[in-house]
């Protein structure tokens, strides 16, 4: 099991921070909307409840820098409103980076390093116990936000991803039933898919993965502010997934 946590850090290095155009206050609010605040403590409060302790891959680096989920290159569809592997637009669509900012040289130092560490992560599991469980840990906000391309659906308390070839029903039953407690459970609204490095992806069965995407007014001050007590609630149904998924052999 890896508790997978890609968008929860607001950090920018210095070098990266002189391509981005907005001003430092349009900047931290931006920061506010983008980032799945918190999700790492969640990730870390579910890891310690756990009967088994499950590994967590978390990103110290905003997805400002460049989004470790998407795909780097033609195939991704958030390209559409500037928001491939290195964003050009911000939430609300207004400009982030110049147009014809060329994202290869943050791809190279950012996102192919990542890449190759979650792989290896995958990997090992594989190697150790014969398949690997991916929980991407997500959240999302009570309102749609302009980038959004499909953010006229259902928004639950907990809406789960999940990918024809890698999501098996048991591991979405079983996650349904931990998170009841935290309200409606909604399937692929208003966000679809889940998180599987490219050497591993629609080829190998035994990764299975989830995508938790949590609504931020149950656990959090929305747009970035302080954390509630919603998220010990949130923690302890995510670590009932965690017990709940068999190991492996």
């Amino acid at each position: 099991m890896i508790l997978h946590v890609p968008h929860s850090a607001r950090e920018i290095p210095a070098d990266v921070r002189a391509g981005i155009v907005l001003d430092d206050g349009a900047l931290e609010r931006e920061l506010d909307h983008i980032t799945d605040s918190h999700t790492a403590r969640i990730a870390e409060v579910a890891a310690e409840l756990a009967g088994l302790t499950p590994w967590r891959f978390v990103n110290r680096l905003s997805r400002l820098v460049v989004d470790p989920e998407r795909f780097p290159d033609e195939r991704e569809e958030m390209l559409a409103v500037g928001m491939g592997a290195v964003y050009t637009r911000t939430t609300h669509r207004d400009v982030l980076r110049a147009a014809d900012t060329d994202p290869e040289p943050l791809i190279e130092r950012y996102f192919r390093p990542y890449a190759e560490a979650m792989t290896k992560a995958v990997a090992d599991r594989l190697a150790a116990t014969g398949r690997a469980v991916i929980i991407d840990v997500h959240s999302y906000p009570s309102a749609a936000l302009p980038y959004e391309l499909h953010g006229e659906g259902p928004r639950p308390p907990v809406c789960l991803g999940t990918d024809a070839f890698h999501t098996p029903p048991e591991l979405t039953g079983l996650a349904r039933r931990a998170f009841e407690r935290c309200g409606e459970t909604g399937l692929d609204s208003p966000f679809k898919g889940a998180y599987v490095p490219l050497e591993f992806y629609e080829s190998d069965a035994r990764v299975g993965a989830l995508m938790v995407e949590i609504r931020r007014d149950t656990y959090m001050t929305e747009p970035g502010g302080p954390a509630g007590p919603g998220l010990d609630r949130l923690a302890e149904a995510l670590a009932a997934v965690v017990d709940a998924v068999p190991a492996g052999r």
